[in-house]
């Protein structure tokens, strides 16, 4: 997550002089290359952090909850998650609030969760234009949620199958590869429940915020599923319309600066397409046959990509 904040501050997406502070004590005093120079890695510490205007908190939660109660003044933006507990946090993303929007002067700026973002972000125009009856969700989670652990305990699952060796099951506490994944198992250290209530959550938030005309989309029924892949975000739509608009019309609806839509003569999206690649893109749309006034879509994300592009645009405004 750091370096895809790291990435769009060296394109110029925020005008910043960027400072990198160590994760862990082993870490700090040690030299890295920022923009193709030597960059010294300063220590996590107080003096270091107000010296700071804009802070990105984007290492381990402990970490963090670390920064928070050293950080003085500083403007906090956590892309952790472990702020979302602290009495100032306040959930943001830029993507899908209004031009006139504030938050607390005083808020920790917690970033909202990629899909909850996503979501918010095609829910929203859609029912600005056509009223949405209902909506079902199933979400497919990569890998790479559960950070480097979990990428490497994929790729070990991987190897280790295929040479019929026993495999890793540290994280997930099930075989992950080749298959997919409805709850992690028992020994797991993170449940899946907690990830989907997240995303509840902070797409509940997010609606409860929409300033178009049509007022608050309601709210979608969600599942989240853990698939066998390293990077990027999948879900599934099916959105219910009070009356039918047609693809075409669902398609402009959706047409926007975030959002890449794939219409009927292109392929739909996939992870592998969309690694890196800004904003959201959705593809697929199709009416339903057996329900008329329903459209199903696809959607696709970078995790860490939407999730740092709106902390940056968090950083821009107060730059």
């Amino acid at each position: 997550m750091g370096r895809e904040v790291r990435d769009l501050v060296a394109t110029g997406r925020l005008p910043v002089d960027l400072k990198l502070i160590a994760d862990t004590s082993e870490t700090a005093g040690t030299l890295t290359v920022q923009d193709d120079e030597p960059a010294l890695v300063q220590a996590l510490e107080g003096q270091t952090l107000r010296e700071a205007g804009v802070v990105f908190l984007a290492g381990s939660p402990e970490s963090t909850l670390r920064a928070l109660d050293a950080g003085g003044d500083a403007i906090m933006i956590d892309l952790t998650h472990a702020a979302e507990d602290h009495p100032r946090s306040f959930i943001r993303a830029p993507f899908v609030e209004g031009p006139g929007f504030r938050a607390p002067e005083d808020a920790v700026h917690s970033i909202a969760h990629p899909m909850a973002i996503a979501i918010a972000m095609v829910l929203e125009p859609l029912h600005a234009q056509f009223p949405i009856r209902r909506s079902v969700i199933q979400i497919f989670e990569p890998a790479s949620e559960r950070g480097t652990p979990g990428v490497e305990e994929l790729q070990q699952q991987t190897v280790s199958l295929l040479s019929f060796k026993s495999m890793p099951k540290k994280i997930f506490d099930q075989q992950l590869a080749f298959n997919m994944l409805a709850r992690y198992g028992e020994e797991a250290a993170f449940s899946l429940e907690s990830a989907e209530l997240r995303i509840e959550r902070h797409l509940a938030t997010l609606l409860s915020r929409a300033t178009g005309t049509g007022g608050n989309p309601p709210m979608p029924s969600l599942r989240l599923i853990q698939a066998p892949v390293f990077h990027g975000y999948n879900a599934s739509l099916w959105v219910e319309f009070v009356e039918n608009p047609g693809v075409e019309a669902v398609e402009s609806a959706l047409e926007g600066e975030h959002i890449d839509v794939r219409k009927s003569d292109l392929d739909p999206p996939t992870s592998v397409g969309t690694a890196g690649q800004d904003g959201v893109a959705i593809g697929a749309l199709v009416m339903d046959r057996n329900a008329p006034q329903a459209c199903w879509c696809w959607l696709v994300a970078d995790n860490l990509r939407l999730s740092a592009e709106n902390a940056v645009a968090v950083g821009r405004q107060f730059s």
